[in-house]
């Protein structure tokens, strides 16, 4: 779960990394009201998970309360790449004498931890990586050692942090090390991380992500979902527990393995690719295809407008094809009893442990199934064909 700026800065504050005294709004009231306890200049930030907000005016400095308001007013609504701006962070102003950059980050190609630290802040940290790698430190970090004194000392001596700011960077390294381990974040960065002319160094930004598989360990995460930024589908899947993330296209699908689904996704595509569709979602509904799960499954993806056919894609391990093949049969049931009957086509491809019971379930329910809403196709690259082709109408 990707955070805003904002409630990456109230876990900074809880963990004593040095943030601007700041507070969020959803009016231009409640942004003036923030504006006038705070005192002096303010900045008012739009509140998306997207970078570029300054470029697209979503970033401005206030002089005083009624211009706070006013600056708030004209960002809420804002669309930022696609992102509508539902609140804004009012935050103390601060000039800055220099800007750095600072992360931690869970790097999966090589199984580690990884910090990266420089002293060129406030750019877009990937166009420096490219251009001037030699201007970004990385330095990995042993899990089971984490970041003590000395790794941040390293960092921070790496990145060439002069001695007038050395000792606080540690510090703050050490802070966000402590954010990273104990909110279990896969990415807490920090960019600007400024020296202000009196010489006290402060986050200025803040990105962080949460590992969503750690959530059961963090009842609190809860607060921090927007719930009016998210898909209206994706919102109904997660009260249903399916792994599911919309997509523009036209077919739907549905598989049984992370590994699986993204594979019929490319097969989708390609098979899709002179007709104009594309795969509408990724659903994993893992091993466990009994028929409530993929009732509940079909329920979202054909809640869907944009899809048109639908491709079940299920390779029998654990699951064995005929229990799946009856968890389709029963998920038709389901549907028609809840008031939802299937009309849209669906196209399956079992495979694996039991597949020829599992078809030949399927095949005597299409017998009775509504016309057109049930076929088989043996072979995967088939059936990605063929459901491409019902969604194109051929």
């Amino acid at each position: 779960m990707d955070l805003m700026e904002y409630q990456a800065k109230e876990l900074f504050a809880a963990h004593e990394v040095p943030v601007l005294p700041g507070s969020v709004a959803e009016t231009a009231e409640q942004a003036r009201r923030t504006a006038e306890t705070i005192g002096g200049q303010v900045v008012v930030k739009a509140q998306v998970k997207t970078g570029g907000r300054g470029k697209a005016g979503g970033v401005k400095l206030a002089e005083d309360p009624a211009e706070a308001g006013a600056k708030a007013e004209a960002i809420l609504g804002m669309d930022i790449k696609g992102h509508t701006v539902h609140r804004v962070l009012v935050t103390q102003a601060s000039d800055i004498a220099e800007e750095y950059y600072v992360s931690f980050l869970l790097d999966r190609t090589n199984r580690t931890f990884l910090a990266m630290a420089s002293v060129e802040g406030g750019v877009e940290i990937e166009q420096l990586a490219v251009e001037r790698p030699e201007a970004l430190a990385r330095i990995p970090i042993d899990p089971l050692a984490g970041v003590d004194a000395a790794k941040a000392a390293e960092i921070a001596e790496a990145a060439g942090f002069g001695p007038d700011v050395r000792d606080q960077v540690v510090g703050v390294l050490q802070q966000l090390w402590t954010v990273f381990t104990a909110e279990d974040a896969t990415l807490v960065e920090v960019n600007p991380l400024v020296k202000t002319p009196d010489g006290r160094v402060v986050a200025l930004d803040g990105k962080v992500s949460l590992d969503e598989n750690a959530g059961y360990r963090h009842e609190d995460h809860a607060r921090f979902e927007d719930s009016a930024a998210a898909d209206p589908l994706e919102a109904r899947a997660k009260e249903k527990d399916l792994n599911y993330v919309k997509l523009s296209g036209e077919v739907g699908i549905i598989g049984n393995g992370a590994g699986l689904v993204m594979s019929t996704l490319d097969v989708v595509a390609y098979a899709g690719e002179e007709l104009g569709v594309k795969p509408a979602n990724f659903l994993d509904i893992g091993g466990g295809a009994s028929a409530e799960v993929m009732a509940n499954g079909l329920e979202i993806i054909l809640s869907d407008a944009e899809v048109t056919s639908v491709f079940v894609n299920v390779f029998g391990g654990i699951t064995a094809c005929d229990a799946v093949a009856n968890g389709i049969v029963h998920a038709f049931e389901l549907l028609k009893s809840r008031g939802d009957e299937v009309t849209k086509p669906l196209v399956v491809r079992l495979d694996g442990n039991n597949a020829e019971e599992g078809r030949r379930i399927l095949q005597e329910f299409a017998a009775t199934a509504p016309p057109g809403t049930l076929e088989q196709v043996d072979t995967m690259d088939g059936a990605a064909r063929r459901a491409a082709e019902l969604a194109a109408g051929k």
